[in-house]
């Protein structure tokens, strides 16, 4: 093995042993099965010509072949590019902006090799010549692309491996909630692998499906979404199933309502409630939150530097991208320090509160509406199970505040526009208050369980 490599996570892999590594809906695989399923992808690559330095995008999501090629990219110093999406579009796309010279598309048990239709680039781009010239593997993710054409971010995979090497050996069973392709889902794979615990695939990621898979594999933590942690109280699934062996639950991805914190403390008293912070530019950050009841964080991680400036949080970490193949830098400063776009309060003692993103700030004639905090409001209302709060034009006050609300079963929806203000005036400045009210059956979300704050109009309940 090059000394290049990660070779204290290889080490790492083969002393697990016989630990449990995977629980898939294909069947569950030890640590030692994946030791021998990277030695298989390694001569698969050998097989296919697929040369150091090479650029390979990787479609599939979790599952003991695809984590074995992951691994077996990075030892060989190729640039990974996960995809856990199957629409062809999206993975030409991907093909496309990243130079691809290979595609390897998960079939089960195997994969399927093939040269995307887009001929990759004749030279490097510079970021991969650089990572080549330190003897490094790259990880091209991408970001949701919610805003227009996705950004291509370049890690040192090397380098983002290497802050998990510190990581004690562990026994724990962690379910696998954000996607393959995800910093955040990477980040759980990363933590499993270098502690030896145990993940969980979710075959979907609904709460009744869930809720069984943390019965059955005695998943003692779940990562999520404020957003899915609502979806799982609303649905009730964890009434029906033991989740006994929950001992934490991590939030990120979105703020948490104080009022939907307190609904889940409720339900599951005896968990401890941390809430998690990255970025896909800067990595999954180690925070501390200041206890189960609280919305307020630390951010403490030997490899991250952070401070605001009028109200937003930037970073500069060790772990951060080289740079975007097709975007410019415009939200990094000279000196590496990235704007992250998420507004913090400071309370004191190191603590801050997310608030929520700069661009989601609604403007009603000059003052300005946090949608997280009229989403706490709403969701202290015994008549609304869920809610998304988002802004309109208006060509009075530039903006006025929208909300999507989804009825709690029996609550009267032709009557919830006046229920809605006459509970939000005691408690809002009258230019939070909500002046359109849509009720709805869901309220929209991506598929990472993220509010989307400009929806598509969803259909409206009966």
């Amino acid at each position: 093995m090059d000394a290049s490599t990660p070779s204290w996570l290889f080490a790492r892999l083969t002393a697990h042993g016989t630990k449990p590594f995977l629980h898939a809906a294909a069947g569950s695989a030890t640590y030692a099965d994946l030791v021998v399923a990277v030695a298989t992808q390694r001569a698969a690559l050998a097989a296919h010509g697929v040369a150091p330095g090479g650029v390979v995008l990787l479609a599939g999501d979790y599952s003991l072949p695809s984590v074995a090629l992951l691994l077996a990219l990075a030892e060989n110093r190729n640039i990974v590019v996960p995809a856990a999406t199957v629409v062809e579009a999206e993975l030409a796309q991907r093909a496309e902006i990243a130079g691809a010279a290979h595609l390897a598309r998960a079939t089960g048990a195997g994969f399927t090799w093939s040269r995307p239709a887009a001929a990759p680039a004749a030279e490097p781009h510079p970021f991969f010549a650089q990572l080549a010239a330190a003897g490094h593997a790259g990880l091209v993710l991408f970001s949701s692309g919610s805003t227009g054409r996705p950004k291509a971010m370049v890690h040192d995979l090397d380098r983002l491996l290497g802050s998990y090497e510190d990581r004690r050996v562990r026994s724990l069973t962690l379910l696998v909630f954000l996607l393959f392709d995800h910093i955040g889902g990477l980040n759980t794979l990363f933590t499993a692998l270098a502690t030896g615990s145990a993940l969980v695939v979710p075959a979907q990621r609904e709460p009744d499906h869930v809720c069984a898979l943390v019965a059955r594999h005695r998943v003692t933590i779940l990562p999520a979404s404020p957003t899915f942690l609502n979806l799982l109280l609303l649905s009730e699934a964890w009434t029906h199933h033991d989740l006994s062996s929950l001992r934490i639950i991590t939030y990120g991805t979105e703020p948490m309502p104080e009022s939907l914190l307190a609904r889940l403390r409720t339900a599951f008293p005896a968990v401890k409630f941390l809430q998690t912070f990255g970025t896909s530019e800067t990595g999954i950050s180690h925070t501390t939150s200041k206890s189960s009841d609280s919305t307020l964080l630390k951010l403490e991680d030997p490899n991250l530097e952070h401070r605001i400036v009028d109200g937003e949080l930037w970073l500069r970490s060790r772990t951060q991208i080289l740079g975007y193949l097709n975007h410019a830098m415009s939200a990094f400063t000279a000196d590496g320090w990235f704007r992250t776009g998420d507004l913090v309060e400071e309370a004191g003692d190191g603590f801050l509160r997310l608030l929520g993103r700069r661009n989601d700030v609604i403007n009603v004639g000059g003052e300005k509406v946090l949608p997280g905090e009229v989403e706490s409001v709403l969701l202290a209302m015994p008549e609304i199970a869920d809610c998304l709060v988002y802004g309109e034009k208006s060509p009075l006050t530039g903006q006025i505040v929208c909300a999507q609300v989804v009825p709690a079963p029996g609550a009267d929806a032709a009557a919830m526009r006046g229920l809605v203000r006459a509970f939000c005036r005691p408690r809002l400045a009258a230019y939070k208050v909500p002046v359109k009210v849509q009720v709805v059956t869901q309220t929209t979300c991506g598929d990472r369980f993220k509010k989307m704050r400009q929806p598509p109009v969803p259909p409206a309940a009966p």
